[in-house]
């Protein structure tokens, strides 16, 4: 599942979070794993609801209670982390793991300026003085691209724009250069030009730190620009995974599909879009088998039963009964 030649930065593996309940447990992610490599961003999209921000908060330990990891393991470098007291995780998260969410408001504080902002990041995990605290805050601005950065370091948050302000956030999350970023619908409130920019700027951080990134978005265009793979999630399943450009052009599942056929193409005049009737079940309303069955226009009665598991189609890994056969795959466009 990683990238040829290089051992994962991140490895989750069979992880399941629950929320209990006075009714009973809730299962919200259900035994997924999947790895990230060095210098790889792995896109993970879905529909609201699949699983996808609760795998990234716990990955950087910060799942709501009552949520809770009830199975599995992840692995940062080789070493365990789900299992680590607050305070070091605390010190893990920041320091190897940073985080990028989708409302900048929500991650710096009005009453700072940016600068106190970042030179108390800097030297909660840096050995710094003040001063050389300062100067990376201003390479780090100018390093997402702030203009005029030393002028506007001073500047409060609601000094800047959307797209400023989610600069600011994510300088504020490579403050100790961390070797993974949890990024959660990091473009969703921005417009399509400042999108582009962000997008750039994470694919270069990649390139030039050899920094991992988990890319949460509900986006296919974000993440057809963006990712090295993707992980399509699905009532807390992983539905499909593989390299971005074979998901996109060779879907395998019936729900990749639908999500590929529901984006128009530049060039190709249709009447009306691919529509996935229904919506995805509730966590007390998924059903047994493969949670995809009352939606799927390729069911059969094993889906009603079976819990299809990841298997190997291609280049990518699909979890579907129509590619247990020897021979049997579906195309897109089929």
């Amino acid at each position: 599942m990683t990238a040829e030649n290089n051992q994962p930065l991140l490895s989750v593996r069979n992880l399941r979070i629950e929320f209990p309940t006075r009714r009973g447990t809730l299962v919200a992610v259900d035994d997924i794993s999947f790895d990230i490599a060095p210098g790889e961003i792995l896109g993970v999209v879905g529909e609201s609801g699949a699983g996808k921000s609760l795998t990234g908060a716990a990955i950087i330990g910060l799942l709501e209670p009552p949520g809770r990891i009830a199975q599995g393991e992840i692995l940062l470098e080789g070493r365990r982390i789900d299992d680590l007291p607050y305070e070091e995780i605390r010190r893990i998260r920041g320091r190897q793991i940073g985080a990028i969410f989708q409302d900048p408001l929500t991650s710096l504080n009005p009453l700072y300026s940016v600068s106190r902002q970042l030179t108390e990041t800097i030297q909660t995990h840096l050995s710094m003085n003040e001063r050389q605290a300062r100067e990376r805050a201003l390479e780090l601005l100018e390093e997402v691209g702030i203009p005029g950065a030393s002028e506007r370091i001073d500047h409060y948050p609601h000094q800047f724009s959307g797209g400023m302000r989610q600069r600011v956030v994510i300088a504020l999350a490579l403050c100790a250069e961390p070797r993974l970023i949890i990024a959660d619908e990091p473009t969703t409130a921005l417009d399509v030009s400042i999108q582009a920019q962000i997008i750039s700027l994470l694919k270069r951080l990649c390139n030039d730190h050899g920094t991992a990134v988990m890319l949460v978005t509900h986006d296919m265009g974000v993440i057809a620009e963006a990712a090295d793979r993707v992980a399509v999630m699905y009532s807390g399943r992983i539905a499909e995974i593989g390299p971005v450009q074979e998901v996109v052009r060779a879907a395998k599942h019936p729900y990749t599909h639908g999500l590929m056929g529901s984006i128009p193409h530049i060039g190709h005049h249709v009447d009306q879009l691919t529509q996935i009737e229904g919506s995805m079940p509730r966590l007390q309303e998924i059903p047994p088998g493969c949670p995809f069955n009352p939606r799927c226009e390729q069911v059969s009665e094993r889906c009603y039963v079976e819990r299809p598991n990841l298997q190997v189609a291609e280049k990518s890994e699909v979890a579907c009964h129509l590619f247990d056969a020897p021979g049997l795959e579906v195309r897109a466009g089929d």
